[in-house]
């Protein structure tokens, strides 16, 4: 089903993304569309970004920095505009939390307040079954603010690593497509992810750097 199609298009969106460069990867045609219809409530980090990097002890400020700006430069591309910088919630990389954890129900607390205040009706996140644990703890704070806020809350789940999903327990939600160029303008503002400028750390691979013109979104079936 397109996202332009009722009730989805009257949805203010939320993206929650684990990293810097997954909002791009995963939800960029996301972003964009409703950026350009007047529905994107904002873009919200989990981790800091520091473990794309190796760094000594108690230095790693210099790569959280450069992937804040990275980010900043990300969303401005996808949007067009400076009005939303992102929101981040700086988990530490690679360490995520579990529900009943303090720093967990903080998280879940400060999203729940943040979709009162900007009137959000969808969450966008990763799937529950991608491979990254960072994904994973995403999903899982997603499906706990929905079932903390006072209103009606879809969560979304879109795909960065994961494999295809069950359409038996899944349906899908389709976005226009992106102008020509315009995900991979925001992708190359990623540059620690893709280069060698800051050392030794992770690298996208090419194949993952040819990206749809479409995101598809999966939501749950009711049991």
């Amino acid at each position: 089903m397109p996202l332009s199609a009722r009730p989805w298009r009257d949805l203010r969106w939320l993206i929650l993304a684990p990293h810097p460069d997954d909002e791009t990867l995963g939800a960029g045609a996301l972003i964009a569309q409703a950026a350009r219809t007047g529905h994107l409530a904002g873009v919200v980090y989990l981790t800091d970004g520091s473990g794309s990097h190796l760094v000594s002890d108690g230095r790693s400020g210099a790569i959280k920095a450069v992937r804040r700006r990275e980010a900043a430069t990300a969303v401005r591309r996808l949007t067009g505009s400076r009005q939303q910088p992102p929101v981040h919630l700086d988990w530490k990389d690679a360490a995520p939390l579990n529900e009943g954890e303090a720093g967990f129900d903080r998280a879940c607390r400060r999203l729940v307040s943040l979709c009162r205040q900007r009137a959000v009706d969808a969450v966008a996140v990763t799937a529950l079954h991608e491979p990254h644990c960072d994904h994973v703890a995403a999903a899982r704070l997603a499906y706990a603010v929905q079932k903390n806020v006072r209103h009606r809350l879809v969560v979304a789940e879109y795909r960065v690593w994961a494999s295809s999903v069950d359409r038996a327990t899944h349906r899908a939600l389709v976005t226009a497509p992106m102008p020509p160029g315009k995900r991979r303008h925001a992708l190359h503002a990623h540059r620690s992810q893709l280069t060698a400028a800051y050392g030794p750390g992770f690298r996208l691979p090419v194949e993952r750097q040819h990206m749809a013109a479409r995101d598809t979104l999966h939501l749950r079936r009711r049991a």
